[in-house]
């Protein structure tokens, strides 16, 4: 306390003091780098509508670099275009574009090292190697940007949003396309992803990695390669999210892949090749999510265990529901089924009678993906209601005890 207490007040002493400094053709400073030579920590930049080409620009003070109607940065190819290396910077109102590419340096259109307290809001990101990195800093903001990239190789293109080794970051508002990855996180702590969409990327909408303690909230990935990945993580929270048309041989809407002790409600999941896909995942707990219009809705493997399933709708899947083993550690309870076809005789809306959402097709399809070549036939939908009337083949314990009658409104 007595650290943010002193580091809050030194701050305040730079602003009393603090200076403007004008940029452009009509003004005393032609170029960004020379009013960077003469501020100090405290002072604003605000650089007017043009053209600006000057290599690499670094940030080692804490100011303010504003831009008037959107003045252009250029990289020309060559160089990482803002590179800030100072706590309390602000970077607001720029076109930013045509960073260099380079595998091992990793340069972006704005990158962070070390630094704290850094805001980077409403700028337009277009054609860098990585939009905007942030390595092993703290309390930073990413806000109400645009950063859209040329759809290559993975080779050839890095994230829209990259964050690395860092704590208590705000992503928030971002419009997120033709990158890598949309956003990436790895060994990444107590930060917050809301209110941003992330479309056309070439691998993962989001893709987290030993990042705990975060959450994702009201959030659109649309169109990515594979959807979403959360791997290796603790105490997720995800909410309101949606995952849409995220198609492929190996795609889905989210992967959850080895997390643990996490929650995942109010997400829709709209035509995926499979809404969710877990694997080696324990004590999740899934509740009030859509599940419309997918290939699979759910894939849980038999890897999983003690996660609570409960009061999801599941409408209109090719199939709901999938495992490739035989062992049943989770628990479905109150989830609307459409193909459920109980009754409800005392209309308390939960079927009288249980109901087994894994199909004998889709256990065949999973050990046999070929065998989708007669889904449409007639001997699967005999071998479908043969299994409900006498299971033989799919587990007794994968069970919904209580299924819904009427789907959940959310």
């Amino acid at each position: 306390m007595r650290v943010l207490l002193f580091s809050i007040l030194l701050f305040s002493s730079f602003i009393i003091d603090a200076k403007t400094f004008q940029v452009g053709n009509n003004n005393f400073y032609k170029k960004i780098k020379s009013a960077l030579n003469d501020a100090v920590n405290g002072d604003t930049i605000i650089v007017e509508k043009g053209f600006y080409k000057e290599g690499n620009i670094v940030i080692d003070k804490s100011v303010s670099l504003l831009g008037k109607d959107f003045p252009v940065l250029d990289g020309e190819k060559k160089f990482e275009v803002l590179t800030v290396k100072a706590n309390y910077v602000t970077i607001k109102g720029f076109i930013i574009q045509h960073s260099s590419y380079a595998v091992l340096d990793d340069p972006g259109g704005i990158k962070i090292y070390n630094s704290r307290y850094v805001t980077i809001q409403n700028n337009q990101l277009f054609d860098n190697f990585f939009g905007i990195y942030i390595q092993e800093s703290k309390h930073c903001i990413v806000k109400d940007n645009k950063i859209s990239a040329l759809i290559k190789t993975e080779q050839e293109i890095g994230n829209g949003v990259h964050c690395w080794k860092s704590d208590s970051l705000q992503v928030i508002g971002n419009n997120i396309s033709g990158n890598r990855d949309g956003i990436y996180f790895e060994f990444v702590t107590n930060s917050i992803i809301w209110r941003n969409i992330s479309c056309n990327n070439l691998r993962y909408g989001l893709h987290f990695m030993f990042s705990h303690n975060d959450s994702y909230i009201t959030n659109i990935f649309k169109n990515n390669g594979a959807g979403v990945a959360v791997m290796f993580t603790k105490n997720v929270t995800m909410m309101n999210n949606t995952f849409e048309n995220n198609w492929g041989d190996s795609s889905y809407g989210l992967l959850l892949k080895d997390i643990s002790d996490s929650y995942i409600a109010t997400n829709k999941f709209y035509n995926n090749t499979s809404g969710i896909y877990i694997e080696g995942s324990n004590r999740l707990h899934i509740e009030k999510n859509i599940f419309e219009a997918n290939g699979w809705g759910m894939k849980i493997q038999a890897s999983c265990m003690d996660n609570y399933i409960e009061k999801n709708n599941f409408i209109g899947n090719t199939f709901d529901v999938s495992t490739n083993g035989t062992l049943v550690l989770n628990t479905f309870n109150e989830n609307y089924w459409d193909k459920y076809e109980g009754y409800d005789l005392n209309k308390d809306n939960i079927g009288d009678v249980p109901y087994h959402p894994l199909s004998l097709f889709s256990v065949i399809v999973e050990n046999c993906p070929p065998a989708m070549l007669i889904y449409r036939s007639f001997i699967v939908t005999l071998l479908d209601k043969s299994e409900k009337i006498l299971p033989s083949l799919t587990p007794k314990n994968f069970i919904d005890n209580k299924p819904l009658m009427r789907a959940i409104k959310l």
